[in-house]
């Protein structure tokens, strides 16, 4: 699992476990692993030897930080350059230490940068808010433009650490080394885009941290753990059954896709309701198929509405089972907030941005700055959990007390047509067979996600070919069970 700790957390954490140490000690355990992540990027692109380091230091910790590695690369006879963006109020420390290992301080930053092998941003820390000050924006436009490997301290300065928003202009790292733990903005877009390839460094926090973060992402041995397996005395409704709601005359590929995720998540059987019967027997001749309403469909034990429904009936019906129900599509349509809160059995929504947006009615642009904020409302809101779907996908419980979680695989090839109707159904799928709404939404972003990588390997891929991979995908976490 892979965990991320709001500022505020980890700032007491810093302070709890500075008091049990040496003064100081905390930041040279920090710089001592930034150095050693900067040489060994310096060692690919040829040597730390005579390489050309600059550094970009603010007022706070994270300039302390850049300053003391670079004194280490220093020593290393690497040629450093410090760039003071907050004149006379750079670590005092750490600039001594860079100056008696050879270091020097520039004035003008545009020639050093035009000729650097590696910028290390310092600028700001995980403190900062709001976007760089105007005085620091042409030095990172000029540290971006130049031919440097551009390596940010903790997070890259102009990001928003506890939220992943963007708010003005950021110096984007290809490489992030980050002390203690992850911090939200590592995890969640647009924040992530920023901070490139991100690496950790064991300063000892582990040992303060509280045990509860913000945020976690699942690997591949926690989806394992959570993968639902059938047992000798299974049948097919003891696995469970899933109804899916979808289709349309207008979209009868809906069904269809949502029916492939559903025959490949786990359950025993499924069920589908809708016009679109004809279509999912020819793809699918295995499946339940019944006119509706899905009242007197049969049993199961959860239910999928949404995907390419129109203004076909069937949400309401479902809303009114006492089973898990997924919500997605045009079931989110007018969904009345009321309705879900009253529910007592779990109820998970599926929305991309824009159906979020509508359900907050918000702008959608507000929803894609600010996807935590936004998840965490809507799950307030409906008293449900709520995957939100997108370049970084969220999944929230209305339990507060739960991290959010992160979904880590998936590629952007995924933004294709009829994806999301394969997730309902896998997601629906594992419902039905037995997991409760966070871990069953999580299993079932993992799920697609690795899917949808292994079918596309740098190439398009359709829905059709996501939902073919899931079995492949299965198999590939099963392996770490």
């Amino acid at each position: 699992m892979r965990t991320a700790y709001s500022v505020q957390t980890v700032r007491t954490a810093e302070r709890e476990l500075m008091d049990r140490l040496p003064d100081g000690v905390l930041m040279q355990r920090a710089a001592t692993g930034l150095a050693a992540a900067c040489a060994d990027l310096l060692r690919r692109r040829g040597r730390v030897y005579g390489a050309r380091v600059v550094l970009l230091v603010g007022s706070g910790d994270n300039g302390g930080d850049a300053l003391y590695a670079g004194a280490r690369l220093a020593r290393r006879g690497a040629g450093v350059s410090a760039v003071l963006l907050a004149a006379g109020r750079a670590h005092e420390g750490g600039l001594a230490a860079l100056l008696s290992a050879g270091g020097r301080v520039v004035e003008d930053p545009f020639d050093v940068l035009a000729a650097a092998d590696l910028v290390l941003d310092g600028i700001t820390g995980i403190g900062g808010r709001g976007g760089l000050r105007p005085d620091a924006v042409p030095v990172a436009r000029a540290a971006r433009g130049s031919d440097a490997v551009v390596v940010a301290v903790d997070l890259p300065s102009g990001v928003e650490a506890d939220s992943g928003e963007v708010v003005g202009e950021a110096l984007r790292a290809d490489v992030t080394v980050t002390f203690g733990t992850y911090k939200p903005a590592h995890l969640i877009d647009p924040a992530r885009e920023y901070a490139g390839a991100v690496g950790l460094v064991d300063i000892g926090l582990g040992a303060v941290l509280p045990s509860v973060p913000e945020l976690e992402a699942l690997q591949h041995a926690d989806v394992a753990r959570l993968l639902p397996v059938p047992t000798g005395e299974s049948d097919k409704y003891r696995r469970g059954v899933v109804g899916v709601v979808a289709g349309s005359a207008r979209y009868p590929g809906a069904a269809v896709l949502a029916v492939a995720g559903a025959l490949r998540g786990g359950a025993g059987a499924v069920r589908y309701v809708g016009p679109a019967g004809d279509a999912v027997i020819a793809r699918f001749p295995e499946t339940l198929v019944h006119a509706g309403p899905p009242a007197k469909a049969g049993r199961v034990q959860a239910w999928v509405v949404g995907p390419g429904l129109g203004e076909e009936p069937g949400v309401r019906d479902a809303l009114a089972s006492d089973v898990p129900v997924l919500v997605d599509a045009d079931g989110l349509r007018g969904l009345d907030a009321g309705v879900v809160r009253a529910r007592t059995a779990p109820t998970l929504l599926t929305p991309h941005a824009g159906e979020a947006a509508a359900l907050l009615e918000v702008p959608r642009e507000e929803v894609e700055s600010a996807r935590l904020t936004a998840v965490r409302e809507l799950a307030a809101r409906y008293g449900a959990t709520v995957l939100l779907k997108g370049s970084t996908t969220l999944v929230a419980d209305p339990d507060t007390s739960l991290p959010v979680r992160v979904n880590p695989t998936g590629t952007p090839w995924l933004a294709t047509a009829g994806s999301g109707d394969v997730l309902s159904g896998l997601t629906g799928s594992l419902l039905a067979a037995g997991l409760g709404a966070r871990d069953a939404g999580s299993v079932g972003a993992y799920l697609h996600g690795l899917a949808a990588r292994g079918a596309a390997r740098g190439a398009p891929v359709s829905a059709e070919d996501v939902g073919a991979a899931l079995r492949e995908a299965w198999r590939d976490v099963s392996a770490e069970g």
